[in-house]
């Protein structure tokens, strides 16, 4: 029937056009007769169209017109009161919530930005060695929280605290007596500091307690290695943990304008390294230079150099003591299957340049070397392997080496399986572990390697 309706409607007008237009237009040309018959053809159509409207109901057709503009003028009046109320109108929010359309949104800054990024990452362990095959079979190796946060665009700041079981390290020189002792774990807090980054000139800073530019591995974290532990030379001349200190680093990008990168850092820090210093917390300098060239397309170059120098304290005599490093890499991996092939090798060697007092029993000029390579063979899996050897300080008659095969599986970028196989041989003996780690990170940020 509302077809009809529009059917009647569209006749209507078509008869005005036809027939009211002309009329006006050219009212003298027409004779009275005919404008007689197009008047009783309009008074039939117009009684059809009050006919079609009866039949529909009282009030029924012309509401659906009604409605339909009462529709579209509601439809403008809700846009126009959204606009006003995203500008601020306090009286558009008033006249929203009394028509019952407003929708929330909020105005206050979110304060989840102000939050900063938090990273939990786990390293988990099971382990065999064949000397004490029922000792430190699984452990949490460590556990570490991570925050990180830009506080403005020049600062940011990071924060690393870690629980660390030292069960399952390898003892490079053990005591010759021979005792064997759990150490208990222990909560560092392994860095903490300020950097200013987009500064002049290419200049970074940072300042607080840092994992210090020295060599290649220093800076990363132990669940970022390579392997289960951190290169012979690292272990014999500096301990367990890296070279971590409280101070000002600074970092300079030379600006060059042909090919490679150049970069340089100075760091001024307290001494807290027992290994290296003794009972010393004086000051302690430390520099480092690294190149870094793209030889091709799939191939890249990085060279590196680095010193740290300060006074060492034992039985309250004080001496200088100074540990170097170079260390080199070599990156390879095609373009267009760079996530199914690529061959990493690593190397580098250290020596320990401490000065000798007469009379007193201290460590000695000692020489260390490391290298590793790892090979992806497929898109979630690598094969690697490394050999290190060093010079006991102590005594540098003796030597360590240890040789490590290892197959790890990339599950996701979080998720790591890592089974290795260490063969170390020092004095007097030879040593088997198989180690199966599982290292996991959990938020939006990996720690970085460097």
């Amino acid at each position: 029937m509302r077809n009809n309706l529009f059917a009647s409607e569209g006749l209507l007008v078509l008869v005005g056009i036809l027939a009211f237009g002309p009329v006006r237009a050219r009212a003298q040309d027409v004779p009275a007769a005919q404008l007689d018959s197009l008047r009783a053809e309009i008074e039939v159509l117009t009684a059809r169209l009050d006919s079609l409207a009866n039949a529909m109901g009282p009030g029924q057709a012309e509401p659906q017109v009604r409605d339909r503009e009462e529709e579209a003028t509601d439809a403008l009046a809700r846009l126009r009161a959204a606009a006003r109320a995203a500008a601020g109108d306090a009286a558009a929010d008033t006249t929203a919530r009394a028509q019952g359309t407003q929708e929330f949104v909020g105005r206050a800054r979110s304060l989840q930005a102000l939050n900063p990024e938090i990273t939990f990452t786990g390293d988990v362990y099971a382990s065999i060695e064949t000397e004490n095959p029922g000792e430190d079979n699984f452990f949490p190796r460590a556990f570490e929280l991570s925050l990180a946060s830009a506080l403005d665009p020049y600062t940011r700041a990071k924060i690393t605290m870690t629980t660390w079981d030292p069960s399952g390290t390898i003892d490079v020189f053990p005591d010759p007596a021979g005792v064997y002792e759990r150490a208990d774990a222990i909560f560092v807090v392994e860095e903490a500091y300020l950097e200013w980054v987009n500064l002049p000139g290419g200049i970074g800073i940072k300042a607080g307690r840092i994992f210090q530019q020295f060599g290649q591995f220093n800076r990363w974290h132990v669940h970022a290695l390579p392997f289960t532990s951190r290169a012979l030379p690292n272990l014999t001349f500096l301990g367990q943990e890296p070279l971590a200190q409280d101070g000002l680093s600074v970092h300079w990008l030379l600006p060059t304008s042909g090919t490679g990168a150049y970069e340089t850092t100075v760091e001024v820090t307290t001494r807290r390294n027992e290994k290296l210093w003794g009972e010393s917390r004086g000051i302690s300098f430390l520099g480092h230079f690294n190149a870094f060239w793209e030889l091709s397309a799939s191939t890249d170059l990085d060279l590196g150099i680095s010193a740290v120098r300060g006074n060492r304290l034992a039985n309250g005599l004080a001496s200088r003591s100074a540990l170097y490093s170079a260390n080199a890499s070599f990156y390879w991996a095609p373009p267009a299957r760079s996530l199914y092939r690529s061959l990493t090798l690593r190397a580098g060697v250290m020596r320990l340049d401490p000065e000798e007092v007469t009379g007193v029993v201290g460590p000695q000029a000692a020489l260390g070397v490391w290298t590793l390579a790892e090979f992806k063979f497929a898109r979630q899996w690598i094969g690697g392997g490394r050999y290190d050897w060093v010079e006991n300080p102590m005594n540098p008659s003796e030597t360590a080496w240890i040789a490590s095969p290892s197959l790890t599986y990339w599950q996701s970028e979080y998720v790591r399986v890592r089974a290795e196989y260490d063969i170390l041989k020092n004095p007097g003996k030879t040593t088997g572990q198989f180690t199966l780690r599982i290292t996991f990170a959990m938020g939006p940020h990996r720690h970085e390697t460097y």
